[in-house]
């Protein structure tokens, strides 16, 4: 999988959306993570550590070819991206939180993402491997389409937020138009361009465990969250942190990397669906986080 021009336009659109994700965060927000690390390091240890167990455990048992096996851990060893990002966002989530996530866990992945992969290979395959992730070009990716462009926004709205505030709401509904756009490509383009080149029978044999794995890490954020005692809205932005992965990534180390077609498949199913489980994920905590307000209010009513 060589770099294709859907690759470049992947990385225009994911770096204009943590533009946008940035305009959403003021640097108070980010005092109030790090003065108050609980939610922080369980959103940690859930996608760091949690994650891959629950992977290595769901994928461990099935019947599916070896490769595909070591795909779905790459996946694993893939946290958070913009996406999730993205999903915080737009339902008003913990969105400091979400990004200083992704900040520390694209850092974490130069060391993690080998010493899983390696395992993996081991493990699934026979195949004892030295793969290192190219530290420099892996830095600079980051930096250029996450670090970057959300560090640029934030700075926007600390010198400028009237103008931050003017332009946040277009932004938002761009980044909406372009997240669209470029999931109905990868899903439609040709295999030479960049697009998925997955077959229906392939699509339905990884389908239910990417399912099965986005379900378990939402619910296994949100019982963290929960159980740490952060608040509704927290524990829904740690809970879409841990089941939204970072698909571009993953397609970089399996495809680019370790040059297998064959491994990338599980990345390019979860990247055609995880998004609209994050949504559904949003609608129904809005829902439930509405109805608890409700019921305090009564409360406080009738007292």
């Amino acid at each position: 999988m060589n770099l294709t021009y859907i690759d470049l336009l992947v990385s225009a659109v994911l770096a204009t959306i943590m533009f946008g994700v940035g305009l959403s965060i003021n640097f108070d927000d980010l005092k109030r993570i790090y003065r108050s690390p609980k939610a922080f390091i369980l959103g940690l240890v859930s996608q760091m550590i949690l994650l891959p167990l629950i992977v290595f455990l769901i994928i461990g048992f099935t019947d599916l070819p070896p490769t595909i096996k070591v795909g779905f851990i790459i996946l694993a060893a893939c946290p958070g991206g913009t996406t999730s990002g993205f999903v915080t966002v737009l339902f008003r989530g913990n969105v400091a939180l979400s990004v200083s996530l992704i900040a520390i866990n694209s850092l974490l992945t130069l060391a993690t993402i080998p010493l899983l992969v390696n395992l993996a290979l081991t493990v699934f395959t026979g195949r004892h491997s030295a793969f290192e992730l190219p530290l420099v070009a892996s830095f600079l990716q980051i930096f250029f389409i996450t670090l970057l462009p959300a560090i640029s926004g934030v700075l926007l709205r600390y010198f400028r937020s009237k103008l931050a505030d003017r332009i946040q709401k277009p932004v938002r509904t761009v980044m909406i138009i372009l997240f669209a756009g470029v999931y109905m490509i990868i899903a439609f383009a040709k295999e030479s361009s960049g697009g998925s080149g997955i077959t229906i029978a392939e699509l339905w044999s990884i389908l239910p465990y990417a399912v099965l794995i986005n379900l378990a890490g939402f619910a296994v954020g949100m019982a963290m969250g929960l159980m740490g005692k952060t608040g509704l809205r927290t524990s829904w932005t740690i809970g879409v942190e841990v089941a939204l992965q970072n698909t571009t990534l993953a397609l970089l180390v399996g495809g680019t990397l370790i040059q297998s077609n064959e491994m990338v498949k599980p990345a390019l199913v979860y990247a055609l669906f995880s998004f609209w489980t994050a949504l559904i994920y949003g609608i129904v905590v809005k829902k439930v986080d509405r109805s608890t307000l409700l019921g305090e209010f009564r409360e406080i009513r009738n007292k």
